[in-house]
């Protein structure tokens, strides 16, 4: 048995960071319910990646809500309303990502969904928070990244500012998410009372940089200072800190003590003895390490090194990382299925528990898959 089960979560979030969050409670076990507008469904389903699509949703939609339930309702019409309070009556957790004011003014808030269950946990997802004149523009995952210092972190120094490849704001947003309810559904069992949870997108993306932006509060206003050669990275730590071309690669250097790696390199080094030239003169001393690197493949390379106890290893690309052994070895992949029979291959929940790796079948549903089951459980139930 799952630590969730049996827990009811409504879910009237769209895009990325609800949702996310709503999967890893489906993981845990709870019974996810997607609230969407009949018809077309979620937005998400239509916002896609590479132009890819399954059956009719794309495969963005697909990956962030397997193993959820949906229900159709539209929230501006009074009937559909009423049905919509009646899954709140018997639901654990409801959460939503709309901009402040709009669940208030169609009677979904927080207090007026207390009043239809006194122990709801009511969890909202914002870009900045309720209050203050950023509160009702639009929380997107780049803007997030761009005005939070995030895109000066990675890239080189002269290329700019440089967004992640990854939606990072909103993912984070959502792990923080998840842990506000689990820490809700622990207040509740002692109170016995309805919880509110909120986090933003702004304030999420803001703790993922806890390390840079304390560095930079504590360091006389000290912007963080990028490498500029091929390979820079983490615009806070020392050479050899990188990555570096091979023969027939790519390799990459970890922290560590620069001459003895330099040592074990075949360089000489002690030029740079004094450690703070380890930071300063990180571009020099990437070159001189890069041209010796790029004599030899990848795995003459790492046998030295880690032999040495020297942190390094391959950099891979989607394709070579499919093709390790312990891919398979740790099962990092599943299949999910949809109500046809078609399938998708994904990724799992990385938690396990009591050795359990957290597995689901369940693809994605359709639009409204699961209103006449949910009507006939949770409405027409007495």
């Amino acid at each position: 048995m799952r630590p969730l089960e049996g827990l009811v979560v409504l879910e009237f979030c769209q895009f990325l960071a609800g949702p996310s969050a709503g999967l890893k409670l489906a993981d845990l076990g709870a019974r996810v319910i997607k609230i969407e507008r009949p018809v077309k469904g979620e937005a998400c389903r239509q916002l896609s990646i590479k132009d890819l699509f399954v059956d009719d949703s794309s495969l963005l939609f697909h990956t962030i809500n397997r193993n959820k339930e949906s229900f159709a309702a539209d929230l501006k019409n009074p009937d559909d309303l009423v049905l919509i309070k009646k899954l709140i009556e018997k639901a654990d957790i409801m959460t939503h990502n709309f901009r402040p004011g709009v669940m208030e003014k169609i009677g979904l808030d927080f207090e007026n969904a207390l009043s239809i269950n006194p122990q709801i946990i009511y969890g909202t997802i914002t870009g900045y928070g309720n209050e203050g004149p950023w509160a009702k523009k639009p929380g997107q995952d780049l803007l997030l990244q761009s005005l939070s210092g995030l895109s000066w972190l990675s890239g080189r120094k002269s290329q700019g500012p440089v967004p992640f490849g990854l939606a990072v704001a909103d993912l984070m947003c959502g792990n923080h998410f998840v842990q506000g309810i689990l820490a809700a559904l622990l207040k509740r069992a002692k109170t016995k009372k309805g919880v509110l949870v909120e986090v933003s997108l702004l304030e999420s993306i803001l703790d993922v940089q806890f390390e840079a932006i304390t560095s930079f509060l504590n360091d006389g206003g000290q912007l963080p200072e990028r490498g500029d050669i091929k390979g820079s990275a983490h615009a806070f730590l020392s050479a050899p800190y990188g990555v570096y071309q091979t023969q027939d690669g790519f390799l990459s250097l970890a922290m560590g003590d620069l001459l003895f790696i330099g040592k074990t390199l075949g360089l000489d080094l002690n030029a740079f003895a004094d450690k703070h030239l380890w930071f300063e003169k990180r571009d020099e001393i990437r070159t001189i390490l890069s041209e010796r690197i790029q004599t030899q493949t990848s795995d003459y390379w790492i046998e030295i090194l880690q032999k040495e106890g020297i942190w390094c290893g391959k950099v891979f690309n989607y394709e070579e990382l499919d093709n390790q052994p312990f891919v398979n070895e740790l099962q990092l992949k599943q299949t999910v299925k949809n109500t046809e029979g078609e399938t998708l291959v994904t990724t799992r929940s990385p938690i396990q528990l009591d050795g359990e790796i957290l597995l689901s079948e369940k693809a994605a549903p359709k639009v409204g898959q699961d209103n006449l089951s949910i009507h006939a459980e949770f409405i027409q139930a007495k």
